[in-house]
């Protein structure tokens, strides 16, 4: 337990640490995220992976950010060890240096989730490996020939901690703890090795046995190209995890 609460003592002070950094260039937006997680268990050893999000892109609720698609196929060590290989596609749509245009992304994506349940307490620790293509920008409103490519590498630590005499039962509550840091690599990487820091507090409703709805305030942090401009995003967050065992 001791090891938990330091663990989050370390992403909260790591998070603090990032956003005191913060420089005059820093753009705050406010957002909301949503998503739907699928995993889906077909036997003791195979299952597959589905997320579909998408995200506004200021105000809350004006216009869009991005669209994402990721589709994985899933090798499970344990219940509770796995390994997932698969294929994201990301559309940007219409920002700052493509102000009539999307520009779309193409992400294979490799990682390793273990989870560890205890009587009043659930965490999932997430290593994934990102390869990113992303199309070149030529104007405001084209794109141009070829893909721009950098390796990510993405930590999620995410604790669960319910709320009631009856842990993880149908139509209970837990609070949430997320933290996930995102960090590039790769020959057209320069400035921002440090890509963002997403810092999640919120709730988990736990619809049914293997399903919960997850809401509350998220703080993404990110560095951007140049490396001497920031995004501080506020966001709203709503994910439902949805879990089919068909064994």
């Amino acid at each position: 337990m001791r090891k938990f609460t330091i663990t989050i003592l370390f992403l909260v002070l790591f998070t603090k640490f990032s956003i005191s950094q913060v420089s005059k260039e820093t753009q705050n937006i406010k957002q909301v995220w949503v998503g739907y997680l699928n995993q889906t268990r077909f036997s003791n050893h195979w299952g597959s992976w589905l997320d579909l999000h998408l995200r506004t892109k200021e105000d809350f609720t004006k216009n869009f950010s991005q669209a994402v698609f990721r589709l994985g196929l899933t090798y499970y060590f344990t219940d509770n060890t796995s390994f997932t290989a698969g294929y994201a596609y990301m559309n940007h749509f219409p920002a700052d240096n493509h102000k009539y245009i999307s520009q779309p992304e193409h992400r294979p994506w490799q990682q390793i989730v273990w989870i560890k349940q205890y009587p009043r307490i659930k965490t999932t620790q997430r290593f994934r490996l990102e390869e990113r293509f992303k199309r070149k920008i030529a104007t405001e409103s084209q794109l141009a020939d070829g893909y721009g490519f950098n390796y990510r590498l993405r930590y999620n630590f995410l604790m669960n901690i319910p709320l009631g005499k009856r842990p993880f039962a149908p139509n209970t509550l837990a609070f949430v703890i997320n933290d996930e840091v995102h960090v590039n690599f790769g020959k057209e990487i320069i400035y921002n090795y440090f890509d963002q820091n997403r810092f999640f507090l919120g709730f988990a409703f736990q619809v049914n046995k293997h399903d919960n709805l997850q809401f509350g305030y998220m703080n993404v942090f990110q560095q951007l190209d140049a490396g001497n401009k920031y995004k501080s995003i506020h966001a709203l967050r709503i994910f439902y995890f949805h879990n089919l065992d068909l064994r």
